[in-house]
């Protein structure tokens, strides 16, 4: 019989909910005493008999990621949604909704880094891009990166929707930063309307509300990670 053991994962956490979410989808898990979610440490510690592999795929099976303009001078600077469910080991389903755009095709893709403190010119350059750099017949050649998502087609009344397949884990792409402009290399313009851009962060559920994605006080993602900022909390 195994022995009760203590197991401590590294977690993105934006806020309560995401707390509460995580320790009830893990407490469902057989063989599970204990868990202690630390959202300001962004840690869950976790004690019982359930194996490491489970509790991960209880916590990290979904993401989602809000994506808002920087444009200092529209009204509504929430501009999109990408949904992310991941099947298997290696496969994740998109789902991205585009809504208040100018009409044309956008290019959807994830950053190296999650820092978008400058819009999506701080988010460094597409995920995977110079590892994908490989030699092929003595000449350097540019694959395709797992950071380039895709295209999504904006239609004359501002709105978008596409549905992908990726070959990516969703604990690879948690706080990493998704941009949706039409360039797909940048630079990009802090005050393009038609940037958007955004953190992805765990999801509570797959298909949630956009104005509900973060199960708590009725505050979506974006909105309660700025709020637990300026608490000093992340």
């Amino acid at each position: 019989m195994i022995e009760p053991f203590q197991t401590t994962f590294a977690v993105p956490m934006t806020c309560d909910g995401c707390v509460q979410d995580i320790s009830g989808s893990i407490k469902k898990l057989s063989g599970i005493t204990k868990v202690e979610a630390r959202l300001q440490e962004q840690l869950v510690v976790v004690e019982g008999t359930a194996a490491p592999s489970s509790i991960v795929s209880a916590i990290q099976s979904a993401a989602v990621c809000i994506l808002e303009t920087h444009n200092t001078t529209v009204p509504e600077k929430i501009r999109g949604l990408a949904r992310m469910i991941q099947v298997s080991n290696s496969q994740t389903l998109v789902d991205l909704t585009i809504n208040g755009l100018s009409p044309g095709k956008y290019w959807a893709t994830v950053r190296e880094t999650g820092d978008i403190s400058q819009g999506a010119g701080s988010t460094g350059g597409i995920w995977e891009a110079l590892k994908n750099k490989v030699f092929a017949g003595g000449e350097k050649q540019q694959q395709q990166p797992r950071g380039v998502f895709g295209l999504v087609e904006v239609n004359e009344a501002g709105k978008g929707n596409v549905f992908i397949d990726q070959p990516v884990a969703i604990w690879e792409l948690i706080g990493r930063s998704m941009v949706v402009s039409k360039s797909k290399e940048g630079p990009y313009r802090t005050e393009d309307a038609d940037t958007l851009v955004g953190v992805i962060a765990r999801s509570a559920g797959v298909w949630d509300n956009d104005k509900m994605v973060c199960s708590c006080s009725g505050k979506n993602v974006w909105e309660e990670r700025k709020e637990q900022v300026t608490k000093g909390m992340l």
